[in-house]
């Protein structure tokens, strides 16, 4: 018996339930992982509250970052061997292959041997994260020397990781967050700018900072608001990637914007990215060379025991983090 976190029922963190349950063997072309550290997403607060993009059968597992050895492999399994150091890239269905647990088991693809530079805390925080903002950054904008880049929630695992890669590929990045509480410890980090968007006038800031030919990519988590004066920041065919939606005010369409500079506004998420072998075997290469580097360091926010993850999600929802929430075994 295997002691896994599963829900009965949607609400908050507390219909989380840690249960004991059989464990099957790993499939053909699974492999099944000791887990030693979890990384904790907003997509698992919102599937357990019944708002996520994927509505799961009840009981239901939970869980998209996971970190720790091998424990099995099914048939058809090369490549690893009972031991080793992994970490995984978050699979497109949580219900179907949940992390949360002191097994899971995921399709061999998504399983990554880690650098042995990264604890498992760290590599529990990697994948989301740097999968996420490389499929809208790199992937999909093509961003590159010269570049201003705008990054929402900058505060996010995905955000930081923004800012990593857009430093790794000679890019200007503008950290915004909602107030100037975080400002320090987003320069600490390495963001050139912070904007805070609840304090300062943020068109003008942006406009002020990209200069004349204004903002060429925005990667935004948030919606709501704030599309007004991204969109009045941006340069001439400038593209405003949407991966979030963290707002809970409606998001306006700046019409006359896109029509007069021609701005592209799209939706993306990373399943993407994950969906693709060629454009996830690129996305694995470059955050495995930016890690090799050191050019990309995960940060963790704080760690709780597994048997803590009610009071986990509590913190996860507080908005107050820092980086990646992480759970060890």
């Amino acid at each position: 018996m295997t002691r896994v976190v599963r829900f009965h029922r949607h609400g908050g963190p507390d219909v989380l339930r840690i249960e004991e349950v059989e464990m099957p063997h790993p499939g053909p072309g699974e492999v099944q992982i000791r887990v030693k550290a979890l990384g904790l997403n907003r997509a698992e607060a919102l599937m357990r509250q019944g708002r996520y993009i994927q509505t799961p059968r009840l009981p239901s597992g939970l869980g998209l970052e996971a970190a720790g050895t091998v424990e099995r492999l099914g048939a058809g399994v090369a490549g690893f061997a009972p031991g080793d150091a992994v970490s995984v890239v978050p699979p497109v269905s949580m219900e179907r292959w949940p992390a949360y647990g002191e097994l899971a088991t995921f399709p061999m693809e998504l399983v990554v041997h880690h650098p042995d530079a990264l604890s498992f805390e760290q590599a529990a925080a990697t994948w989301m994260a740097y999968v996420t903002a490389y499929g809208a950054l790199i992937d999909i904008a093509g961003l590159g020397r010269g570049d201003v880049v705008v990054v929402t929630a900058a505060s996010s695992s995905v955000g930081l990781a923004a800012l990593q890669i857009a430093r790794r590929v000679g890019a200007t990045a503008v950290a915004v967050t909602r107030t100037s509480t975080k400002r320090m410890a987003l320069l600490a980090a390495g963001a050139p700018h912070v904007v805070a968007a609840a304090e300062e006038d943020l068109a003008e800031r942006l406009k002020a900072i990209a200069g004349p030919d204004g903002v060429r990519v925005v990667f935004d988590a948030v919606g709501g608001p704030l599309f007004g004066p991204l969109a009045a920041s941006m340069a001439r065919g400038g593209i405003l990637i949407e991966y979030g939606g963290l707002s809970p005010e409606p998001t306006p369409f700046p019409l006359l914007d896109v029509l007069a500079k021609s701005l592209t506004f799209r939706g993306y998420l990373m399943h993407e990215i994950v969906g693709d072998p060629a454009r996830l075997a690129a996305a694995k290469a470059f955050i495995l060379d930016g890690l090799a580097a050191g050019a990309f360091r995960p940060t963790v926010a704080r760690t709780f025991r597994f048997d803590a993850i009610v009071e986990a999600h509590r913190f996860l929802e507080s908005n107050e983090q820092f980086g990646k929430i992480v759970v060890t075994l």
